[in-house]
């Protein structure tokens, strides 16, 4: 039977139409894996490109940063109640976009832990096409940790 990561996903802090995780497939101490499908009724296709829509770059790096950070992150701190106010700032990214995410189109997203220590987390992104061709990659490193009430 198949592990649920649902308890993950309850954790997140954000919602439609601003959440870009749909499913995490793999996760470890090392590593995670997982997918979104960008739904061609997106608002931001509406002005990316005219008659020729595609998917921003900052709307990838966000859906690597919410697969490969915050997903990783929420699992080291455990499911614990106060995740409630789990405290997530992005630090410092630099991505490189290989080839186009067009609506409709599925992405996998792959995260290997490249450190996690005094809160703040860096990996190393890698997002693939439904056809497993390189989209884009990258490092990505933020702060992720309980806020105080």
């Amino acid at each position: 039977m198949k592990e649920s990561y649902d308890w993950i996903l309850k954790q997140l802090p954000y919602l439609e139409p601003f959440l870009f995780v749909e499913e995490i497939l793999k996760i470890s101490d090392k590593r995670v894996e997982g997918s979104y499908r960008f739904s061609p009724d997106l608002d931001i296709y509406k002005g990316h490109f005219k008659n020729k829509p595609v998917t921003p770059g900052v709307i990838l790096t966000e859906c690597c940063a919410q697969i490969g950070l915050v997903c990783l992150g929420i699992y080291f701190l455990g499911k614990k109640s106060e995740l409630e106010n789990v405290a997530i700032g992005m630090s410092s990214s630099q991505m490189d976009y290989l080839i186009p995410v067009y609506p409709g189109e599925q992405v996998r997203v792959v995260s290997e832990l490249v450190y996690f220590r005094f809160q703040k987390l860096k990996c190393e992104v890698k997002m693939y096409n439904e056809n497993d061709k390189l989209v884009c990659k990258g490092v990505l490193a933020g702060m992720i940790g309980v806020a105080n009430e």
